[in-house]
């Protein structure tokens, strides 16, 4: 039995299995307006190696339910215990788990460390303030100041970070998934793209695309099998400011798709962005696999991008 105590009557239960930042804070701003005591915790220190990146959280409410993780799944019912004691007296607190805890008998299967900032909500606004921000796909970033105990809603910083006293935690609107294209490639890539969380558009009339469409959180995905149709798309793509471009399409399609390009006036340093042939599978020849192929690719790109 772990020695952090627990409120006897109240048995933490995770409430939905998820580690979407923009869903963990809707489930703390929904909770805090409903009149529920809500604690938001967030993976401030990392000692060591750790499940989790910097920055992930979990909501817990009073009455035990939770979601979100800051681990592997090992220590989250522990964490909500603790954050009920921190519902019940009011206050803030922080919470060292694994390497240099005193709690000996909840180890992480990392062998690291990690230290947890659990704040108790006061108000709900500055969520709100994120999450609006959010949908309409702006970045957002939220600071926590430990003395004073508040979170604010803030400008989306360069990366998380943490001094000791204040968290500077950065949020991205959900990934988004522009897929162009009326093949069966197209629609299975959109239903996996779906299935696993993206934000999935698909025009069908590319008359007139505003560049703004094309975001910092958006990839392209140019699943054609004529170059010419494809082209009005790839110019406002390579105008605009995705992560990631790819294009369906042999080397043969893409010496084609390169030339036309440059007689419009795109530099070497423009058709460079263009991953072509699309995806992480070079031989993929069925809809499925390149659906798959894609996605990898994708999904890849966004770890690394700024």
């Amino acid at each position: 039995m772990s020695l952090i105590q627990t409120r006897p009557d109240v048995t933490p239960l995770m409430a939905f299995m998820t580690d979407d930042s923009q869903q963990i804070l809707q489930y703390a701003a929904d909770s805090f307006d409903a009149g529920v005591g809500t604690v938001l915790v967030t993976l401030v220190e990392i000692r060591g190696g750790a499940a989790r990146a910097l920055g992930a959280q979990m909501t817990v409410r009073e009455d035990g339910l939770y979601c979100g993780y800051v681990s592997g799944g090992c220590t989250e019912a522990a964490v909500a215990a603790e954050a009920l004691q921190a519902i019940s007296k009011g206050n803030d607190r922080f919470l060292r788990l694994g390497e240099g805890s005193r709690f000996f008998d909840i180890v992480l299967p990392c062998g690291g460390g990690i230290t947890l900032a659990i704040h108790v909500l006061r108000e709900s606004l500055n969520l709100h303030t994120v999450l609006e921000g959010l949908k309409t796909r702006r970045r957002m970033g939220l600071h926590y100041d430990a003395g004073m105990q508040s979170l604010t809603a803030s400008a989306f910083p360069e990366e998380t970070s943490w001094d000791g006293s204040h968290l500077q935690r950065g949020y991205r609107p959900r990934p988004r998934l522009f897929l162009s294209g009326r093949s069966i490639e197209a629609e299975r890539t959109m239903q996996l793209a779906l299935s696993t969380g993206y934000d999935v558009l698909r025009r069908e009339d590319m008359a007139d695309l505003p560049q703004a469409l094309f975001d910092a959180d958006v990839a392209v995905a140019l699943l054609h099998h004529d170059l010419d149709v494809e082209l009005p798309v790839l110019r406002a793509a390579l105008d605009g400011k995705p992560f990631y471009i790819g294009a369906l399409g042999s080397s043969t399609t893409h010496r084609r798709r390169t030339e036309a390009l440059v007689s419009l006036g795109y530099r070497q340093a423009d058709i460079d962005r263009i991953k072509a042939p699309i995806g992480i599978i070079a031989k993929a020849r069925d809809a499925n696999t390149l659906a798959l192929s894609v996605l990898g690719d994708v999904a890849a790109a966004y770890a690394v991008s700024r």
